[in-house]
């Protein structure tokens, strides 16, 4: 069997097909996998890492207005399926799974051109025009978020690198905690504004660092490798350890009681799937969709919320620590957002792919 699955551009695109790949590869060892992606996106890197086969087609960027570059949308998407088209034959494709984003759009063309079987994944709870159009040109649709609505959709969850679904917090805390100087004796609180970091989120909480460390409460701060703060940790008091980034995001989930983090689809889905207690900060501006991220675990009792503009050292003195401090709420918290988190959905969604495939043959 060979699958390609669309899924370049964003990490939010590039991280769940991955994790389906993976999860495809240990069902059938045999099976073939290749990404379709363009020659700029993260896919170019992060594909090959994981040992996968990355086709390329030229990009479609749709512009948001209207523009003369508008007139050359019909002829570079003509080409960019034309391209889709001949990878979808060179691998002699079974499936094409998309996952959203740019490539997906031309993918689906292709896919209904060639009859191949097409599989929608949409992470987001308001999907984008490459998912609405391919939720129409089939009956497979996957949604990562119970909120989302697409035709015949159905609810599934978002597949998630392996490290982070067979994490077992309480088993690996003590091990963790000790991997970054920890006690294991106090609450950990850890922050993270994602990739790139998060200013206010950063601003925020060096203002309140002498409050966090007066509660006796324990800080893993991952600023962004493009963070300009400078902050030294205290050189007495509970720990704060404060570095750019992480490789090993499983062991800063297994070390915190609770995280302060931005609301993407992929941070919600993660946070729940390990049942780690959030506070979450949807990024202020966009279409609201990291609100919407968010919502299932707050209805759950998972997580709590604070806009960015409310989000102030006096509001994690007063808000964020009395909770933290409480260990029968951080408990309730867990167990809340541990009951919405699907751990599954990579091998789920494997599933549906290869049954579909065997459908079709």
């Amino acid at each position: 069997m060979r699958v390609v699955l669309a899924g370049g551009g964003s990490a939010g695109h590039i991280s769940p097909a991955l994790a389906l790949a993976d999860a495809l590869r240990q069902a059938d060892p045999a099976i073939g996998v290749t990404f379709l992606g363009t020659e700029r996106g993260l896919e170019t890197r992060l594909v090959p890492q994981r040992g996968y086969e990355l086709a390329t087609i030229p990009p479609v960027p749709m512009p948001r207005s209207l523009t003369p570059q508008l007139f050359m949308v019909p002829g570079r998407l003509a080409a960019a399926v034309n391209a889709a088209a001949r990878v979808l034959d060179r691998t002699d494709a079974d499936a094409l799974v998309g996952f959203g984003g740019y490539v997906s759009t031309p993918a689906y063309l292709a896919a209904r051109r060639r009859r191949v079987p097409i599989v929608v994944h949409e992470a987001n709870p308001r999907p984008g025009l490459a998912n609405r159009l391919g939720a129409r040109l089939t009956r497979h649709v996957f949604i990562g978020n119970p909120d989302a609505s697409l035709p015949h959709a159905r609810y599934i969850g978002i597949p998630l690198r392996r490290e982070i679904t067979e994490l077992d917090r309480l088993d690996l805390a003590d091990k963790a905690r000790a991997h970054f100087g920890f006690r294991p004796d106090l609450p950990v609180l850890l922050v993270t504004g994602g990739s790139q970091g998060a200013r206010s989120l950063n601003q925020a909480v060096f203002g309140a660092a002498g409050w966090i460390r007066e509660a006796g409460v324990q800080l893993l701060h991952l600023v962004g490798p493009r963070s300009t703060v400078d902050a030294q940790p205290p050189v007495a008091g509970p720990a704060q350890v404060i570095v750019p980034y992480l490789d090993r995001m499983d062991l800063a989930y297994a070390a915190a009681d609770m995280v302060l983090c931005r609301a993407g689809a992929m941070t919600c889905a993660e946070v729940a799937a390990v049942g780690l207690p959030a506070a979450f900060v949807p990024l202020p501006h966009g279409n609201g969709e990291q609100m919407l991220n968010a919502a299932p675990i707050v209805r759950a009792g998972g997580a709590l919320v604070i806009e960015d503009a409310a989000l102030t050292p006096e509001w994690i003195r007063d808000t964020l620590l009395p909770i933290l401090l409480d260990a029968d709420r951080v408990a309730g918290m867990s167990r809340a957002a541990a009951g919405l988190g699907r751990r599954d959905a990579d091998t789920r969604l494997a599933a549906e792919v290869l049954s579909i495939i065997a459908g079709s043959r």
